[in-house]
């Protein structure tokens, strides 16, 4: 049961993710090839690859990369401390973020994420892995039993064993009485407001507000309060 998890040992987590770069003819002739090869069963037929990597590019790992991962605990006064790494720089954000995980409280830490099983969790491990890095510990799962891995995920709690079954976290903010995260942008407009507007505060903001929303989705799972976010 949700209700008996210790809140102050997870880490609400969301990422922002573009594609590695701002246009489709920067692509060497070998990634052009092999984004063609990946998706081909993917796209519609009157859908072209180069406009598939300016839809999608920022989805796939191979062809992304991350430029924000917010995170967000429980601190004082029941409030959420949320902290941001972000930058165009994809190696030393992750460095950061990974250095984060070397304090004792987040050795075992419970990663909580919207789809983070299929997403936010793998796509990190991904990029880290291409950066040169090992995943922090709470990334790494092979060879662990499924009841082994302690991930939360929203979107997997919502559906009660229906595996069919998709929600936004948008609308699981709007059916609990959460302020909804998405009243500046939303996640199909952040490639062009990276790579075209240049405006990465803009996107750190929204990032952080995911997390916001997203710990206040898991409050109302559990029927407690909704959480403020901490000054400090």
């Amino acid at each position: 049961m949700i209700h008996k998890i210790p809140i102050e040992n997870i880490l609400f987590l969301d990422i922002e993710t573009v594609p590695q770069f701002a246009a489709w003819e920067h692509l060497d002739d070998a990634g052009r090839e092999l984004w063609e090869k990946k998706t081909r069963h993917q796209r519609k037929e009157e859908i072209s690859a180069e406009d598939f990597y300016a839809e999608r590019g920022g989805i796939m790992s191979e062809f992304g990369k991350i430029i924000c991962i917010s995170v967000g605990m429980l601190g004082k006064n029941d409030k959420l401390k949320i902290k941001s790494f972000c930058g165009d720089d994809e190696k030393a954000l992750l460095l950061e973020f990974g250095e984060m995980f070397n304090s004792p409280r987040l050795r075992e830490v419970i990663l909580c994420a919207h789809n983070g099983k299929e997403f936010d969790f793998p796509y990190i491990a991904r990029r880290m892995l291409i950066n040169g890095m090992q995943p922090p510990t709470p990334f790494q799962m092979y060879g662990k039993k499924p009841w082994e891995i302690p991930h939360l995920d929203t979107m997997e709690l919502w559906k009660f064993g229906d595996w069919k079954s998709y929600v936004s976290l948008e609308l699981l903010a709007h059916l609990f009485g959460v302020p909804t995260p998405k009243d500046d942008i939303d996640g199909s407009q952040v490639a062009e407001v990276y790579h075209v507007d240049k405006d990465l505060p803009r996107i750190v903001t929204y990032c952080e507000k995911d997390v916001l929303t997203l710990a206040n989705v898991f409050r109302k799972m559990r029927q407690e309060d909704l959480l403020g976010r901490s000054e400090d």
